[in-house]
């Protein structure tokens, strides 16, 4: 609630939502004045690799998604989890593909 709280997306500026199970790592672009999907990725079609890798691959994906939708700028929402690790991998490689936040 407190990261919702400070972080809310619109349409020319979405919310990044992680989502991370044991398994897999989920992300969607969300426009919060809607309530709608923009786009969406995960890491289930990924199967080599390390999670972190397969994270790093999530993000790439979400950034070519979003440059296909017209969108560059965006708002990180890391979902209440710590910056490290697969959110950190997702969010580098995201920001490697051309978004900026």
């Amino acid at each position: 609630m407190r990261i919702r709280k400070k972080v809310n997306g619109t349409a020319e500026r979405p919310r990044l939502s992680v989502y991370r199970s044991n398994l897999e790592i989920y992300c969607q672009l969300v426009d919060d004045t809607k309530g709608h999907t923009l786009a969406a990725a995960d890491s289930r079609g990924v199967s080599n690799g390390t999670k972190i890798e397969q994270a790093a691959a999530v993000g790439k994906a979400i950034a070519e998604k979003a440059k296909a939708a017209g969108i560059e700028t965006i708002v990180f929402d890391r979902g209440g989890y710590l910056y490290h690790g697969r959110v950190k991998a997702l969010a580098d490689a995201a920001r490697e593909g051309g978004l900026n936040f």
